[in-house]
């Protein structure tokens, strides 16, 4: 391969690097701002569960107590670190996964990764975001449920809490709940086989392929995968939104030593339904928070493939090849989103 040919490659892939990022990041912006909300009424169910004599609908009871409460601005605590953890989120998660998929198609000697290979990528790349990005989550949950603390004294900002949370508690205080966290790689490990699958069952179902599938048809596909590895996963949501959140009530101790002990004292209280408190506040954002992601994502990384500079070089399909690829599949465009956690999206 030729000097121009490798420059060329190397154009291209920055390219698709910085089109992915910038598309993911700003159509997960968009949507945590549109659900922050309901966000903010989940995580406090999740942290605080239903309160004592909870009648009516809990998301328009919590909604207006929020509001009548602690303002307008009650509805968007949290939104700042969420927008904030989202762009180290996807730049990590993107470059993590496109780095893993090479490696293993390099072991493996073919282009196209088997379902496992897919799986350990999206895995091995939500294992790197989580790690990268927890500080910003743990603040996130913080400021969603100091409102419900008024004997404790309130951050100011997401500067602040960052400062204040690692004087006051060290890293360990950053870190808390990464366990669960890390757990959480296992909802990418459910929800990306399903979304390819009720993708391809869609194209064929259309008589299309799955790189022509519309966005609505996309959007259907990762909200159906989204909410059945939702309710699959939920429980260490629970345990990590506690675990996350405990170190803020230093009027009543440290409730929970760790994952196994926040995981009995739930269950002990609360039973199963316990591990599954705001699962439905969760599902019912889930589905607009696809449907908005997805169609924004397709929108603007079509806007920016249309916009941003070409490589005016000799482009790898005058030469024949596309990095080692036959030119059939180097011809072959995809428009569907890479697999992740897309809660951070919506996190989590």
């Amino acid at each position: 391969m030729s000097g121009n040919d490798q420059t060329s490659g190397a154009s291209h892939n920055i390219r698709a690097l910085i089109s992915n990022a910038a598309s993911g990041a700003a159509a997960g912006a968009i949507a945590a701002t549109f659900v922050c909300p309901l966000d903010v009424i989940k995580t406090r169910l999740q942290v605080h569960g239903l309160p004592h004599g909870q009648k009516g609908s809990v998301i328009v009871t919590g909604l207006k107590n929020i509001v009548r409460n602690e303002g307008f601005r009650g509805m968007y605590r949290g939104l700042s670190p969420t927008i904030l953890a989202l762009l180290p989120n996807w730049a990590v998660y993107f470059t993590s996964y496109e780095q893993l998929k090479a490696l293993l198609r390099s072991r493996d000697g073919c282009n196209e990764l088997t379902t496992i290979g897919n799986i350990i990528a999206a895995a091995g790349a939500g294992a790197a975001t989580a790690i990268s990005t927890n500080p910003l989550w743990v603040v996130k949950t913080r400021l969603q449920t100091q409102g419900m603390r008024p004997g404790v004294v309130p951050y100011k900002s997401v500067l602040s809490a960052l400062t204040r949370i690692t004087h006051e508690e060290g890293i360990r205080g950053l870190y808390s709940g990464i366990v669960p966290s890390l757990a959480g790689v296992s909802h990418v490990a459910i929800q990306f086989p399903a979304y390819e699958k009720i993708k391809s069952y869609m194209a064929e179902k259309d008589n299309t392929t799955v790189d022509k599938l519309t966005p609505g048809s996309v959007a259907i596909a990762s909200s159906i995968s989204k909410v059945f590895a939702s309710v699959m996963t939920y429980p260490h949501e629970v345990i990590r939104s506690r675990l996350q959140e405990q170190g803020q009530a230093k009027n009543i101790g440290v409730q929970y030593a760790g994952v196994i002990d926040c995981t009995k004292k739930v269950f002990q209280k609360e039973g199963i339904a316990g591990f599954y408190r705001g699962c439905a506040t969760n599902l019912l954002r889930t589905t607009p928070s696809a449907v908005i992601t997805f169609t924004s994502y397709e929108m603007i990384h079509r806007f920016l493939e249309q916009t941003m500079p070409r490589d005016k070089g000799p482009t790898p399909e005058a030469s024949g090849t596309d990095r080692g690829k036959p030119p059939s599949q180097s011809n072959t465009k995809s428009s569907s989103i890479p697999p992740g956690n897309k809660e951070h999206l919506t996190r989590h």
